[in-house]
């Protein structure tokens, strides 16, 4: 069986879904950003305080190709993660790419201004900015959820949905 990979913009629920969803499949969930802070014994907001952006995409492409050769894991990914081409092989290569999205008014209003996400310390035009630029890369995923106005066991259940979908889909193709 194959890893699931959540990706999309801060606040969509990443996390919080993927602790959910692999409590439901009896598999290992795994935060890229809280891995990269396992590895590197300093927070998010600490790398990219201390050494930058380009550090923490450094150690986040490290985790990521470490994660992407384990089976059955659940991994929430950091926003950014699936900007880097590379990220996006590796965790295509042994996953199914779930994208889950919110509109931007929602994702600020879960999140607001806290302090550990360092992306958040911009003004709102440029978290703008960031929302819009990042969405193309989300759109690449092999599916789509709203987490606009459904619950996180809504959120689940349509991913597995869709999942067993993909799976009859794949198992009566025809080569």
């Amino acid at each position: 069986m194959r890893n699931i990979v959540l990706i999309g913009f801060m606040g969509t629920g990443k996390s919080t879904v993927g602790r959910r969803l692999a409590q439901a499949l009896s598999w290992n969930f795994v935060d890229t950003d809280a891995e990269i802070g396992d590895v590197t014994e300093l927070s998010v907001s600490e790398i990219f305080r201390r050494y930058g952006e380009t550090r923490f995409r450094s150690e986040e492409s490290i985790v990521v190709t470490r994660l992407a050769q384990t089976e059955e894991i659940v991994i929430a990914t950091g926003g950014g993660t699936v900007l880097n081409p590379i990220n996006w092989e590796v965790l295509a290569q042994n996953g199914i790419i779930v994208s889950l999205y919110a509109p931007l008014e929602v994702i600020l209003q879960r999140i607001g201004h806290k302090n550990d996400r360092p992306l958040l310390r911009s003004s709102p035009e440029e978290i703008k900015t960031l929302f819009l630029e990042r969405q193309p890369f989300y759109g690449k995923a092999d599916f789509t959820i709203d987490t606009t106005i459904r619950s996180i066991d809504e959120v689940v259940s349509e991913i597995l949905a869709q999942l067993g979908r993909m799976a009859i889909h794949e198992f009566t193709r025809k080569d």
